[in-house]
Order: structure tokens, then sequence, then C-alpha cells
């Protein structure tokens, strides 16, 4: 993948906007997405964990939830998500922290998944954010091959109906995550100079492919309307260490904030909510979560959220 494959320039934006959806002409229903597991009548549940470890602190968020049984079964194939959007080391804070990732992936295979994929449709070359942002040391010190991080072909993205889609009712979705059993979405939680904050449904705009410039304007009803289709068993929000300005893409230390904390949540609305609280941002200050709780697709409201801290 070449330089600044899949982000776009402004100028790139505007001309990309005269040609929505070029992509191929037949589209596909999607064949696991939109049961959200965060389940219809159900309190939701969030689990936070702090402390000094990021692998030692993803496990127990995850476990707060009942462990990663509860989302994982035997022989599964799980998408893991995370950001590794850039070219920026791990203490940059632009990118989910390798040891979130190794912990959630480990703790796949334990709960008998048959295969864990890794990736991201990255800005910046993709080779030189997979060595910078500590991933690809990370897979290939593991000891279990089941494990792998792959490349995005650019290929493998199929026109995909969103049926709950209010503004969006089609796009290009990366094949891997229409075939997988389970999806976790492993985003960072960061500034972002167009959606203000980019947490777990920003995130998952690394499975789309066509334009991405195009979600730009009115981007928090479309990123409702991917999450709608995508709908993530799982979301473990990396905030470890916070990217505070200068967001997405980072690269001064003075603007990271170190947090030693990881949160985790069926509820891709809650997740976000809660995310948004790390920043001193009111959840309904954010249109992708007002979109996202409209449609029905999660609890924006954390009051209505039970709060389980490991």
């Amino acid at each position: 993948m070449s330089p600044g494959k899949g982000c776009l320039t402004r100028r790139q934006f505007v001309k990309g906007s005269l040609l929505l959806l070029a992509a191929p002409a037949a589209v596909i229903k999607p064949s696991r997405a939109g049961a959200s597991q965060a389940g219809e009548g159900r309190v939701p549940q969030l689990s936070v964990t702090e402390g000094g470890d990021p692998f030692d602190v993803t496990v127990s968020a995850v476990e707060g939830l009942g462990g990663m049984s509860a989302f994982v079964k035997s022989g599964d194939t799980v998408l893991v998500k995370p950001n590794i959007g850039w070219d920026r080391r791990v203490e940059q804070a632009a990118n989910t922290h390798p040891e979130v990732v190794r912990a959630v992936s480990e703790m796949c295979l334990e709960a008998g998944a048959g295969k864990v994929v890794i990736l991201d449709r990255t800005c910046n070359d993709a080779r030189r954010s997979y060595r910078s942002s500590g991933m690809q040391a990370m897979v290939e010190n593991l000891s279990d091959r089941r494990v792998s991080l792959d490349f995005v072909r650019e290929n493998r993205f199929l026109r995909t109906e969103i049926p709950r889609g209010v503004v969006i009712r089609e796009w290009p979705l990366y094949e891997e995550a229409l075939r997988s059993d389970v999806i976790i979405n492993l985003p960072i939680a960061k500034h972002h100079n167009i959606s203000r904050l980019t947490l777990g449904m920003k995130n998952l705009m690394g499975l789309l492919g066509g334009n991405r410039g195009l979600f730009h304007s009115g981007i928090g009803q479309k990123l409702a309307d991917i999450t709608s289709v995508l709908d993530p068993a799982l979301t473990v929000l990396d905030a470890t260490r916070i990217l505070v300005r200068n967001g997405p893409t980072g690269g001064r230390l003075e603007d990271v904030k170190i947090l030693n904390r990881v949160a985790a949540s069926a509820d891709p609305v809650a997740i976000d909510a809660y995310g948004a609280t790390l920043f001193g941002v009111e959840p309904g200050e954010l249109s992708f979560i007002t979109a996202a709780h409209a449609m029905g697709l999660g609890e924006m409201d954390l009051k209505k959220v039970r709060m389980i801290e490991t």
C-alpha cells in the first residue's frame, strides 16, 4: 500500500464527492451484521479498568463483562480492528497500543477462536504504519500462528447494502468484515479535527473502501449508518494514553495524556459516550453518538449504563 492510500487531501475530497460510490455494480447483503449483541431491553454494561500495564488492564476490562467467551465461540473467525492508521510510535498515541491488541487476541484464542485476523486500512503507508506502531513486532512474537496481521487489499472490498442506513444505503466494505463471525473493535481515544473525537464508531472507517473523504460532510449520521451494518460484538477502548490535541495523526508527546485505562462494552454507543467524558465532552455534543442512539444502536445516557470497575 502506497503512502496516503485511503486518506485524502481536501482537494481530493472535493473532487471525489462528485464520484459518490464509484464501486462495482453488484451489491451484496450482509450475512453477519445487524444483530447487535448489546441487546434490546437489556441494561448495557461497561467495564473500566485502570492500572499500569496495558495488557493486564485490557484482560481485566474484558473479564468484567464475563470474559471473552461471552463474545467468541469455538471455531470462530474473529476480525480484530485496531487503529493502525499512522506511521507513529506507541508513545505518540496515534494508534492502538499493541499490548491491548495482544491481550484481546490471546483472549480470543483462549475462548476457542479458530482464527484471529488483525488489520486496518491505513492512512500512511501500511508497512511503515504496521512496523512503527509496534503491531508487526507484537504479532511476530506470538507463538500461535492462528493470529495474523493482514494488509488490506483494495480488490477485496464488496459493495454492501446497509439496510438501516439513513444517509448511506450501500458502501464498499472489506470482505473479512463481512465473512468473519465476530468483529472486535479496538480504537484508541483521540482528538480528531473533523469529528472532534475518534472513538469506536469512527475507528470502523478502517473497514471501508471507496472514497472515505465523503464521510467528512455529515459525518455523524454516516458513522452511525456503518456501525449499524458492521455491528461489532465488542468494543475495547484503549485509553492507556490519549491524544488530546492535533488528532488524528498527533506526533508531539506534549499532546499525549497518560490515563492507564481501558474500557470495554458490547454497546458501541455507550463506549463512545464514556470515551467522550475522558476529554470533558458531553456525549450529546458528538453527532455520531446522538445519531447512533436515535437509530437504537445503543445507550448514550451513562446513567442508564451499568458501570463495572475492575
